[in-house]
């Protein structure tokens, strides 16, 4: 367990060298998760207030399939769409990284404190992006920063187009009575 809390820690840190362990690290595929579920679930008690207790539910759930699908968009854009010389890469080691880059999202536990939700979820959103950008650059195994932020940015949108799409599905336009 002391091994998980410290994962936890040096990947809040933004250890470059924790990243590169995960990466390797074939057995942490579950430590990963972890760090996704307890993340949302620290998401939802600092939110709870506007959520409520099946919020936290349904916000797990959302965020493990979040984890998935972007592992593999990530993979795809990161592998297929702008690979460096040197980009070698596999879906499950992004699972690990991207879930350890979750880790700074634990403060949003702190939401729960009356005025203090409009600081720490800012802070928290920014730290873990940066966080998923070593992650990605990483795993990717990219010497560019720069391409890790862009395959970030490229991940995003299409993640963003696809939510939309499916909203405007499920969801559909009122009819009219």
């Amino acid at each position: 367990m002391s091994d998980f809390k410290d994962r936890i820690i040096r990947a809040a840190k933004l250890d470059l060298h924790l990243y590169e362990e995960v990466e390797a690290d074939k057995g942490a595929l579950r430590q990963a998760m972890g760090v996704v579920v307890i993340s949302s679930i620290a998401a939802g008690v600092g939110n709870i207030g506007r959520v409520g207790f099946s919020g936290i539910l349904i916000g797990t759930i959302f965020a493990l399939i979040g984890w998935f699908v972007w592992a593999y968009l990530i993979y795809f854009i990161g592998t297929k769409l702008l690979p460096e010389p040197q980009t070698k890469s596999h879906p499950a080691e992004l699972m690990r990284t991207i879930g350890f880059s979750s880790s700074p999202g634990l403060i949003r536990v702190l939401g729960i404190i009356p005025g203090l939700s409009g600081i720490v979820f800012p802070v928290a959103a920014i730290w873990m992006l940066v966080a998923m950008v070593i992650a990605v650059r990483q795993a990717l195994d990219y010497h560019s920063t720069f391409r890790a932020v862009g395959v970030c940015i490229i991940g995003w949108v299409v993640q963003a187009i696809v939510i939309i799409l499916l909203l405007s599905i499920f969801a559909g336009s009122p009819k009219p009575i």
